[in-house]
């Protein structure tokens, strides 16, 4: 049933969120300051380059990677073949369609992808204001990839009932399998160690991006509860405290 606008909050200034940073319009503008699966939701992805595939299959056929070679290709380094880049680029493509799991038990229609969350926690990091003793370009970084397992896991929430040690071991060994796709090698190592800090909240650096992770839930929720007139308080209330 859709909520009266006249009704309905505008703002969530009653919430209970107490962020650690200063998360206010200046904090971002101002620059001037110094193996088993163990869920059978997983799903069983088919590795497949995109150069096997048939002409104009799905708008990536091999007629797009064809005529590139290792030394001409845009993508790919000593430690990763071009062709390793690609599969690693095309299992990425499920984080561009499978939709947050949050959002879809809440009956939001049409909600926003993994990849549309990282994105703008990538965003957050870009404008953010500059804070002494914290690399803002590694924020970026460790929002990029911070949920990239769950192109081969999925989105597993608190709903699921997966201990939190057994999710953090599936998403470790699915961003294994990952990293063997992309070939190894030093990018690959990085993104392993991006993740790492970021799931073991080992730096100042995580520590903001995991702050950026329920701000950005938050202001999602807040633009669902407006444009579906639904009334999301659980997602505000899951982080009292914790920012």
């Amino acid at each position: 049933m859709a909520v009266n606008s006249s009704t309905h909050r505008a703002l969530p200034l009653n919430r209970p969120v107490q962020l650690r940073f200063r998360l206010s319009p200046a904090f971002f503008y101002n620059r001037t300051s110094s193996r088993p699966v163990f869920s059978t939701d997983a799903p069983n992805l088919r590795l497949v380059s995109v150069r096997a595939r048939k002409p104009g299959s799905d708008g990536f056929g091999y007629k797009k990677s064809v005529n590139l070679t290792d030394s001409e290709a845009p993508i790919g380094s000593s430690s990763s073949s071009t062709s390793s880049a690609i599969d690693f680029l095309t299992l990425c493509h499920s984080l561009k369609t499978t939709k947050r799991k949050g959002w879809i038990n809440h009956g939001i229609k049409g909600p926003e992808s993994i990849a549309d969350h990282m994105y703008r926690m990538a965003l957050m990091a870009l404008i953010a204001g500059d804070i002494p003793g914290v690399d803002r370009e590694r924020c970026i970084k460790i929002a990029i990839v911070h949920d990239i397992a769950e192109a081969i896991v999925g989105d597993i929430t608190p709903s699921d009932g997966v201990p939190k040690e057994v999710k953090s071991r599936m998403e470790q060994e699915a961003l294994n399998e990952m990293c063997k796709v992309l070939g190894g090698g030093m990018r690959a190592e990085e993104i392993q160690e991006l993740w790492a800090e970021y799931e073991n909240n080992a730096s100042i650096e995580a520590n903001l991006v995991k702050d950026f992770d329920k701000v950005e839930m938050i202001l999602q929720a807040l633009e669902y509860e407006m444009e579906h007139g639904k009334v999301l308080d659980e997602f505000f209330l899951s982080t009292a405290g914790k920012i």
